[in-house]
């Protein structure tokens, strides 16, 4: 990781053992994300929670299917870096108000695939993506049936993070939601884990796929 030489393990604010552990279960799982395709040209970031006032995050423009220690840095829950001296990406803070907001979320991933580009695109004027009848609705922590329907949120691009972290708050107070897609961007998706984390955005990717592949169908 990118930490100053004259800091010592002790003298920083984190447990660097527990440090290490998610550095390792983070690059495991970003480099199979890269490999995937859903992290094209260094786009994406992804962390996780390491304890309750620090994440480990992606260091913004590095090859994601590559990832090592090197390509992550620690930031606090106000996305600001610490014991490094690196800055974070601009988007840390979509990460960062995840944690801050919900002690149980554990790890944040954004990717840039082209299922969930193109669904983004397609929905924006809607506002949001709905399944409905759907058996992989199950895949979403907290919720047992197919029957019903779930909004994913389709957020409008903008480089003005913190209007976006705003807008995005006010959904979080609307309803209860495991990611969102932003226009022409991409997909946020969290969990308790990097295993949950995974299974949403899994999930989230197929059934997206599904309404595309429908809409063909139409």
């Amino acid at each position: 990781m990118n930490t100053p030489d004259s800091l010592t393990d002790d003298a920083r604010p984190y447990d660097v053992q527990h440090l290490r552990q998610l550095a390792g279960e983070l690059i495991t799982n970003v480099r199979e994300l890269g490999h995937a395709g859903w992290t094209p040209a260094t786009s994406s970031n992804f962390s996780m929670r390491l304890d309750d006032r620090h994440a480990l995050i992606t260091v913004s423009g590095r090859d994601k299917a590559r990832l090592c220690e090197n390509d992550l840095m620690v930031v606090d829950f106000d996305g600001r870096p610490v014991a490094t001296e690196l800055k974070p990406s601009a988007e840390t803070g979509l990460h960062t108000q995840l944690y801050a907001r919900f002690p149980e979320v554990g790890c944040v991933l954004h990717t840039h695939s082209v299922t969930q580009t193109v669904a983004s695109r397609l929905f924006a004027s809607q506002g949001h993506v709905r399944f409905e009848g759907y058996e992989l609705q199950k895949a979403f922590a907290g919720n047992t049936t197919h029957e019903g329907s779930i909004d994913v949120p389709v957020f409008a691009n903008t480089q003005d993070m913190a209007e976006l972290a705003a807008r995005v708050e006010a959904m979080l107070d609307a309803q209860c939601m495991w990611g969102y897609l932003i226009d022409g961007h991409g997909l946020y998706a969290w969990g308790r884990d990097m295993h949950e984390a995974r299974r949403h955005l899994e999930a989230f990717e197929f059934l997206l796929q599904c309404e595309l592949e429908t809409r063909k169908l139409t």
